[in-house]
């Protein structure tokens, strides 16, 4: 016959001198929050910008004061093309960021015939420039350079854009504005 007792509570065994030691909660703690700065900061410089719009030549679509994401790696990888609103810097003044339309890209004609956009000799219909935004502006053909983008605002009777400036030059834009997270009503894509 075995003898059964109580059972006796397992000593844990003495840790090695060399083993490490459980850092403190708030040392995790603190280690988590610098990586996570890190990867949030990576992510800003290198990715994406947060935004604010300033100005109301992108409306409806885009209104003053909301905020963005800006993508800066998208152009490394695919062209600029018409259609993507881009952020740049301004021409006459670089210290100022504009936010526009790309309407035409290298070697596209375009004109303006009374406020109708028309591109390689085709009228554009843009369903993103309602008819109380748009103007009756006309503006000569021009063949957009190589290297250059012709960008105008959807709101245009509040647009400085091409049509002022000229073409804007592919060094100067630095992002495709493609996320709106502020206001929480217009969470989403940018189209």
């Amino acid at each position: 016959m075995s003898d059964v007792g109580t059972p006796q509570p397992e000593i844990p065994a003495p840790a090695p001198p060399n083993a490490p030691r459980p850092l403190p909660v708030l040392a995790v703690w603190a280690r988590d929050l610098l990586i996570s700065l890190a990867i949030s900061a990576f992510i800003i410089i290198f990715l994406y910008q947060p935004v604010k719009v300033e100005g109301t030549s992108m409306m409806p679509g885009l209104e003053d004061q909301e905020r963005i994401f800006v993508n800066k790696f998208v152009y490394r990888w695919e062209p600029i093309q018409r259609g993507d609103i881009v952020v740049f810097r301004y021409p006459r003044d670089t210290s100022k960021s504009y936010i526009k339309r790309v309407i035409g890209i290298a070697g596209d004609r375009v004109r303006i015939e009374s406020g109708q956009v028309v591109v390689n000799d085709e009228a554009l219909d843009e369903d993103y420039v309602p008819s109380d935004y748009a103007d009756a502006r006309s503006y000569p053909e021009i063949t957009v350079p190589v290297g250059t983008y012709f960008v105008l605002g959807d709101h245009r009777t509040m647009s400085q854009d091409s049509r002022d400036f000229g073409p804007v030059d592919e060094r100067l834009i630095y992002g495709k504005a493609v996320f709106g997270y502020w206001p929480m009503e217009k969470v989403g894509r940018l189209h």
